[in-house]
């Protein structure tokens, strides 16, 4: 799979909590995407990379790519949403998943093991929902 840059929509089951969180520079985040935070604690689209922490998902479209570190904010969204898997089965539900992109997660660690949420629900192999609250992923 490979990250979107256009947005998505995302079903939410739950929705616990928002928040605004200043946008790394130079920077995209579509609607509906996961999000995390980088070394520097400003946003960016999900990836999975060393030092990234998932926190929710984007409510709407933040677009930075023109501007410096913090001149936007991104409404982070968190709680119960649905996301694009590589390869899930029903017997992963309740067990920890990892980021793989912006609207991927799987069972399995990637490169560097971004914890993204908790599996709630298997809708497909290709498809379930999950449980993000930041600080806790």
């Amino acid at each position: 799979m490979a990250a979107i840059t256009v947005d998505r929509m995302t079903p939410k089951r739950l929705v616990l909590g928002s928040f605004p969180m200043p946008v790394a520079a130079a920077t995209l985040i579509p609607k509906g995407c996961l999000v995390g935070k980088d070394a520097s604690g400003n946003a960016v689209s999900g990836i999975d990379t060393a030092s990234f922490k998932v926190v929710g998902w984007a409510a709407k479209r933040a677009d930075n790519l023109l501007g410096a570190a913090n001149a936007i904010d991104v409404i982070v969204e968190f709680g119960i949403a649905e996301f694009d898997a590589t390869s899930i089965t029903i017997t992963m539900v309740g067990t920890q998943m990892y980021i793989v992109d912006n609207h991927t997660f799987d069972e399995t660690t990637p490169a560097n093991s971004v914890k993204c949420g908790w599996g709630i629900r298997w809708i497909s192999n290709t498809k379930g929902e999950i449980l993000i609250i930041p600080g806790l992923t």
